[in-house]
C-alpha cells in the first residue's frame, strides 16, 4: 500500500489491532504497526502520541459528546441531553459495520492491564466533559455530576451490548434502553 493513499489514520488502528491480536500489545512496536499499514514511524506519529492512543480516538469522542448535548432540544432535562448525545456517538462513531471492530477492540483491551487503565482514564475524561456540557446548559452542579455518571455508566453497559456480535440493534437504541434501565435500577437504590 503507498505511504500516499488515503485514511492513514485507520489504516494505523486496523494494523495495530491485527497485530495486537496476533502478537500481543506488549509484543508490538510503533514500528511494525506502522509497516503493517505501510506508512513510516514518523506518520504514526503524527496521528498517534503513543501505540496505546491508536486504541483511543483521540478527543473525538470528547467532541461528539459535547457537541451532542449542546445540540439536544432546549427543553431537555440532563439525562434527556446526555441521551441526545448518545444518540449522535452511536450515528457517528459507532455505525453497525464497526461491530466487530468493537469487539475486536475489547478483547485486545480486556486482555492487557495497561489498555484498562487507558480505557478507565478515558472513561473519567469523557465523564468530565459530560459534566461541563450539562453545566453549560444551566443545569446545577451535582445533578450535572449524576447525569453524568449515570450516562457513563449506561454509555460503558450499553457499548458492551452493542460489541455482542449477536445483537443487530443500533448502539443509540441500545443506550437509551440502557440509560432507562440504569436510571430504573437507581431510583431502588
Amino acid at each position: 500500500m503507498a505511504r500516499w493513499q488515503p485514511n492513514a489514520s485507520q489504516r494505523l488502528v486496523v494494523a495495530a489491532l491485527e497485530l495486537f491480536e496476533e502478537r500481543g500489545y506488549e509484543n508490538t512496536t510503533v514500528i511494525e504497526i506502522a509497516e503493517r499499514a505501510g506508512l513510516t514511524k514518523s506518520t504514526f506519529f503524527r496521528h498517534f502520541p503513543d501505540k496505546r492512543e491508536v486504541l483511543f480516538g483521540g478527543g473525538t469522542m470528547t467532541g461528539l459528546l459535547v457537541d451532542g448535548i449542546a445540540a439536544a432540544p432546549a427543553g431537555a432535562g440532563p439525562l434527556e441531553a446526555v441521551a441526545h448525545a448518545l444518540d449522535v456517538i452511536g450515528r457517528e462513531a459507532f455505525p453497525p459495520d464497526r461491530r466487530e471492530f468493537g469487539a475486536r477492540r475489547q478483547a485486545v483491551i480486556a486482555a492487557n492491564p495497561e489498555l484498562r487503565e487507558r480505557e478507565a482514564l478515558k472513561g473519567i475524561g469523557l465523564t468530565a466533559s459530560m459534566i461541563d456540557a450539562l453545566k453549560r446548559r444551566g443545569v446545577p452542579v451535582l445533578t450535572a455530576h449524576v447525569a453524568a455518571e449515570l450516562g457513563a455508566l449506561a454509555w460503558k453497559i450499553a457499548y458492551e451490548r452493542w460489541c455482542d456480535t449477536t445483537t443487530d440493534r443500533e448502539f443509540g437504541e441500545l443506550a437509551r434502553r440502557t440509560l432507562t434501565e440504569v436510571r430504573t435500577a437507581s431510583a431502588l437504590c
